[in-house]
């Protein structure tokens, strides 16, 4: 008499047990590096945007653009890095731009347009209590929670 070949059912038990172990292994290291890639976007972004501001500022301060004589020489909204200011030096009035496009905030609703993403601090707002005003003079993130680091994304 032939013995038929295949698994018995322990066999097959024993198999899905395992697979099932390193797949509930996977997940959470999968979910610790998805979320170390957004951390690195927050942070590229966010240096984006502040060279950008410094550019803007140090623009001013050369007198390259035109700002207010009162004004603190910060840009007045996120969309003048984008659209540019005009350049002061060029009789043609050609613009000097600062950035691109405004980046996303990677933990921010995707529904929002990107200048809405970010929470904007004036310069003569303290750092403890960031509140907007007639300048950009930083910016920080508006997404709730803290970073694998343990710092609140706000704070960054």
């Amino acid at each position: 008499m032939k013995r038929k070949q295949g698994f018995s059912l322990i066999e097959l038990v024993v198999t899905v047990a395992i697979v099932a172990l390193l797949a509930s292994m996977a997940v959470p290291v999968t979910e610790t590096v998805i979320r170390r890639s957004q951390e690195q976007d927050l942070k590229k972004a966010l240096y984006q945007i502040r060279d950008a501001i410094d550019a803007y500022k140090q623009a001013a301060d050369a007198g390259h653009i035109d700002t207010p004589a009162e004004g603190s020489g910060y840009p007045p909204s996120l969309r003048v890095l984008v659209e540019g200011a005009r350049d002061l030096r060029d009789i043609e009035g050609d613009k000097i731009y600062f950035l691109r496009r405004i980046p996303r905030d990677p933990f921010a609703d995707p529904a929002l347009a990107a200048e809405e993403q970010w929470g904007l601090r004036a310069y003569d707002s303290p750092a403890e209590e960031p509140r907007a005003g007639e300048d950009v003079f930083d910016v920080y993130s508006l997404a709730r929670g803290s970073g694998l680091n343990g710092i609140a994304y706000r704070e960054w």
